[in-house]
């Protein structure tokens, strides 16, 4: 099963930055429809924050994995106490829907503790350097390759123009 690949798919600012009192420190319409297209289809795991964060819970159109310690109520998302347990059930729902991979939607813990596991990162770099308390972990360059980058600007309703890269690991 583990032939199932993981990608983190993550906007981080040029500082770092990822998150701000559980939520992005931006508003970029543009790059959340290229998020949704990254990951519609796909099998999507998150920490119980990321969960909380969204103003549509589940995802629609993929599978929802959440990763909590604690029980809570995360209807129309499946529970799993560990991020292991969460690759795995994500995996068995990939394979069972023809999904060619599965998405690590955030937190910055879920990216710490699965980063050694992922094969691919779709990262939005966003032109800006808000103050934030999430952090996306540092990259060891010679791990990884750049396959595709593209630049695009600001559109109406944008915070900043951003940069999307794809990477893979060496």
């Amino acid at each position: 099963m583990s032939d199932i690949p993981l990608s983190i798919v993550v906007a981080v600012a040029k500082n770092g930055v990822i998150g701000r009192g559980n939520d992005l420190p931006w508003r970029i319409p543009s790059d959340l429809k290229r998020f949704k297209a990254v990951t519609l289809g796909k099998p999507v795991i998150m920490g119980r924050k990321t969960w909380d964060s969204l103003p549509r819970k589940p995802l629609p159109g993929r599978a929802n994995f959440v990763v909590s310690r604690t029980a809570g109520t995360f209807e129309g998302a499946i529970v799993c106490d560990t991020p292991e347990k969460a690759l795995q059930r994500a995996r068995e729902a990939a394979i069972a829907s023809g999904a060619g991979e599965v998405c690590l939607i955030g937190g910055a813990a879920l990216y710490g503790a699965l980063l050694p596991v992922v094969s691919r990162i779709y990262l939005t770099e966003v032109d800006l350097t808000p103050e934030g308390d999430a952090h996306f972990p540092m990259l060891n360059p010679i791990e990884w390759r750049e396959v595709s980058a593209q630049a695009f600007d600001a559109q109406p309703g944008d915070d900043a123009g951003f940069v999307v890269r794809v990477l893979e690991r060496v």
